[in-house]
Parts: C-alpha cells; structure tokens; sequence
C-alpha cells in the first residue's frame, strides 16, 4: 500500500488540478490567448500570478516531494481563489496544517434515551465517515425499515448511493448528493492511507457512476443545507435539518429532521404509529442485493 505521504501528494495534484482547470483567464485579468488545448489557467499563469517559480509549481501540481510554506500555499490559494474551506483542505493535503485526532468516541450514555425524547421528530447518530450509530424509530421508518439492513451496511452515503428507496426518497437529490460527497472529501482528508475510508470510496466509486463523477470534481465546498425535502408513503416531508456534535471529543453528529409545515408534523406522528409499508421490502432486498 503506498505510503500516507505519496496517496497526499496524488490527492494535493489532483486538486490544484481541478481547482486551476475552473479558473479562466478573464476571471484574473489574463487575456484569453486564443484557443486553448485545456480548460483554465494555464500552469505557469498560477505560478505568474502567485509569485512562485514556474518548475516548482510544476513539480507541486505533479506531486512530486517539495516542500511548501504556509505563506506560499496562500498566495495560490488566492490565486486560485478558494473558499475557507478548500484552502484548509489545500494545507492539510501539503502537510503543513495540525492534523487532529479524529477517532470517534464512544456514544455518550442516554443518547438512546435522547433519540427517543425528540421523536415524532426523525433523528439518528453517525460519525464523520456517515456511518449511522444509532436512530429513533421516526428515522427509522422514514428512511425505511432500517432493521431490514444488515448493521455493516448501514452507512448513509452508501444507502443514499446504492439503494433504490434511498434514491428515490430525497426530492432535492443533486444538492443533497454534493453537500455528502464533499463533506466526506474534506473529513477523510486525515485518513487517506486509512482502509476504513478508503475501502468506502473504492465500493461508492464502483457501486455508483453518479458518486464517481462527484468525487471526480474533487470539490470540498459544502454549504449547509437546512431545508430538505424527503418522499413519503403519507405525502412529502418538509424539514429543517440541524446537525449537533456530541461525544467528548465531538466527532459523531446528531442530526434531527424538524417539520417546516403542520402537514409534515402529522406525517411525522403517522410514520412513529404505522411504519413504512413502501419502504421494508425494498429496502431489505436493495441490501441483500448491494452486498
């Protein structure tokens, strides 16, 4: 397996990549040049603009093992004009940012007593890798007979890519399915030599042509998305979403689903008290079939 420092390097290539592929020379000033064999900045237009030389910028965007400070990773950041967020996961891929510990605690106790206190509202647990810990049954049936899916299966991302209900269930899908990819990018940022992670990318990447082309753009711009809307056998759910850490060291989330509309709040009461009768079968069988 190849060491931590090389899959950082490739993963830092492929970024500035991607990143000087959506720039174009009018967006900085540049003049066009005529017709161009590839879309963006050319190469040595970053380096120009970012006041590196042209060969090290080359050699960085190949990833080669050079060495780069925090003040010139910066001065492409800016260049390239990223967000907070993706200049973050720039220096964490060039090595230069504290990596934290970010091994899951165990669930706090009372988190089965808390899931049970917010219900009809749907909540559920998971960690930064989306794997559910835990769910009331509002979640449970909303989502489908969660039951019905083997314990090693049960990961949001893989559900949300790989099972037919899952797909079918979030109205606002294209949003819901970039928010998740990139969040998951920008966490497994400290885990890239990690088979835990990356053994969950190659499946999605393999399982999915739409996950595949998603993590292709590697993007780690995810805005919040606090209003969802899911499908339901008792008509849709209008929801805000809200995402609380817990835990000790606050890496497992607790998310809970509140209904925007009255409607929604009575769908809520009708799923805790009947079930999904849509969702248990096929549920079930899209697991046995994905396995």
């Amino acid at each position: 397996m190849p060491a931590t420092s090389e899959i950082r390097r490739t993963e830092l290539a492929d970024f500035l990549r991607t990143r000087r592929e959506r720039i174009t020379p009018d967006d900085v000033g540049l003049p066009s040049g005529g017709r161009r064999r590839t879309p963006g900045l050319r190469r040595e237009e970053v380096a120009q603009l970012a006041g590196v030389g042209v060969t090290w910028y080359t050699w960085l965007e190949q990833g080669r093992p050079i060495n780069a400070s925090v003040q010139v990773l910066d001065a492409i950041a800016q260049t390239l004009r990223m967000a907070p967020q993706e200049r973050w996961h720039l220096l964490q891929l060039a090595g230069v940012a504290v990596m934290a510990d970010t091994r899951p605690a165990a669930l706090p106790d009372g988190v089965e007593v808390i899931l049970g206190k917010l219900e009809p509202y749907p909540a559920f647990v998971f960690t930064e890798r989306y794997d559910i810990l835990a769910y009331n049954r509002t979640f449970r049936y909303m989502v489908g007979d969660l039951e019905a899916v083997d314990p090693s299966e049960r990961n949001y991302l893989w559900l949300f890519f790989t099972h037919h209900y899952w797909q079918g269930m979030c109205v606002n899908r294209l949003s819901s399915a970039r928010h998740l990819v990139n969040n998951l990018r920008a966490a497994m940022t400290p885990h890239l030599n990690d088979p835990l992670w990356t053994s969950l990318v190659t499946r999605l990447r393999e399982a999915s042509e739409e996950f595949d082309a998603l993590w292709k753009r590697h993007d780690v711009m995810t805005p919040a998305l606090p209003e969802k809307n899911f499908q339901s056998p008792y008509g849709d759910l209008h929801v805000h979403g809200t995402r609380l850490s817990i835990g000790d060291d606050g890496l497992n989330r607790l998310m809970v689903y509140a209904p925007r509309d009255d409607e929604t709040a009575a769908r809520f009461e009708r799923l805790m008290r009947e079930g999904n009768p849509d969702a248990a079968t096929r549920v079930g069988a899209a697991a046995h079939a994905a396995v």
